[in-house]
């Protein structure tokens, strides 16, 4: 009878700890998944120099909206003054430029990049994602595979990611 006894105890002792190390496992996936969806903070506004009758554009800013960002997104006749004014290299001129929290961005950049950049911080001037690569945010199409280029003051380019 006791060793039936210890048996239960033992079951029951185990039992507590599948129980308690499936909340902690619950607990964490649950975190996670509320941090991963958090939206961006306040300092992540996304100000947009666009075409107003751009369509790619719109699908871009849709894009990040739906990544968190808040987008501030104003209709120009002039998307090039815009560029000018952030130093930005013409080799790298898409269709739209965005600022956000010291950085410009330039066409369709993927807002997993735009988020590694706000937390990594480099000694950079922004992205660029030249020209308007099929498949890429905004864009229809199918996907071709296209860089995120970072840029600085003096035109220095080097390579930030691909997809």
């Amino acid at each position: 009878m006791r060793s039936k006894n210890i048996f239960f105890k033992k079951k029951k002792s185990g039992m507590k700890l599948m129980i308690g190390g499936g909340l902690i496992v619950a607990l964490t996936v649950i975190l996670f998944q509320g941090f991963m969806s958090q939206p961006a903070s306040a300092e992540d506004t996304i100000t947009v120099y666009k075409s107003p009758t751009c369509a790619c554009c719109k699908g871009w800013v849709s894009h990040l909206e739906a990544n968190g960002f808040k987008v501030e997104a104003i209709n120009t006749n002039d998307v090039v003054k815009h560029k000018k004014e952030a130093g930005l290299p013409q080799k790298l001129y898409a269709c739209h430029t965005a600022h956000i929290d010291g950085y410009v961005i330039e066409g369709h950049v993927p807002a997993s990049d735009i988020k590694r950049l706000l937390a990594e911080r480099p000694p950079v001037t922004g992205l660029a994602v030249p020209g308007m690569p099929t498949g890429s945010p905004g864009m229809g199409g199918k996907k071709i595979r296209y860089p995120v280029i970072t840029f600085d003051k003096s035109g220095k380019t080097t390579v930030f990611s691909t997809h």
